[in-house]
């Protein structure tokens, strides 16, 4: 495992792969030290012999979980001298489908990562982070929590959820020198997309997104956005033109944005 040695660092959480795993490829480029946090260790084991093991550290973190957390900070104090420069707060799951076909359980899951793993994460970090002049929080929330988004009710709740929290955090934690900013990104081209539908159903989110005609972006403007947000001062930045175009159209003309999306529904099976 590799120590930081006077570079900046950054925590990543969802780093195994997408959003997660292409910004710290990016950041590590730039010269940073780059924590890398997922459920997922075999993907984790890839992105850091790409990244070298002297860039990096890994570990295993569920962001449900509070005593993985607590293991996971313990393991990148040790090696950045107890310093976090960024928490990126990425880790996040979607279930598509119209609402009442999403079962229960799917649902809190939902809601327990996108959300629950947000503010956990805030909670274990904020220590490290106070120790750290100028240092950022990034939330990843989406343009589906710009917007209420249909047969995405439950993801778009909670990245409304994490907007909001982060605003709220961004005003008290000015006074510790500490700055919270969302990437708040359109649909971008990685493993949430391919989420399947209800049971019984071979197709996914990014199929009905590509034959309805909508834009997905590539995972590399996200990590470039998230450079971005870790040495801007906005509260929010959004990724791709389809995102500036929906947060401007939700603010100004609402009812037009609701109109596109109910006639974008397709129909359903048992209607």
């Amino acid at each position: 495992m590799g120590e930081a040695r006077g570079r900046k660092s950054i925590f990543v959480t969802g780093a195994a792969s997408g959003i997660g795993a292409e910004t710290a490829r990016h950041f590590a480029k730039k010269g940073w030290f780059v924590g890398l946090f997922d459920i997922d260790e075999a993907g984790l084991k890839d992105v850091s012999e790409e990244i070298g093991t002297d860039k990096s550290i890994s570990g295993k973190l569920d962001v449900r979980s509070r005593e993985d957390w607590s293991n996971a900070t313990t393991l990148f104090s040790e090696a950045t001298e107890k310093r976090m420069n960024v928490l990126f707060n990425n880790a996040g799951i979607g279930r598509h489908g119209w609402f009442e076909e999403i079962p229960q359980d799917e649902a809190d899951q939902v809601v327990d990562v996108n959300l629950k793993g947000v503010i956990n994460g805030v909670y274990a970090c904020l220590p490290l982070l106070r120790e750290t002049s100028g240092a950022r929080i990034v939330n990843t929330a989406s343009a589906a929590g710009v917007i209420g988004t249909p047969m995405l009710a439950v993801y778009s709740a909670t990245k409304f959820a994490v907007r909001g929290l982060t605003e709220a955090l961004n005003l008290e934690l000015a006074d510790q020198n500490i700055h919270v900013t969302t990437l708040t990104p359109w649909f971008i081209d990685t493993p949430i997309l391919q989420s399947s539908a209800p049971q019984g159903s071979n197709r996914n989110m990014k199929d009905d997104l590509t034959e309805g005609g909508v834009e997905v972006y590539p995972v590399s403007m996200a990590a470039e956005k998230v450079w971005e947000a870790v040495h801007g001062n906005q509260t929010h930045y959004l990724v791709g033109k389809a995102a500036e175009r929906t947060q401007l159209a939700s603010r100004f003309l609402p009812g037009m944005v609701r109109k596109r999306l109910r006639r974008g529904l397709p129909r359903r099976e048992n209607a």
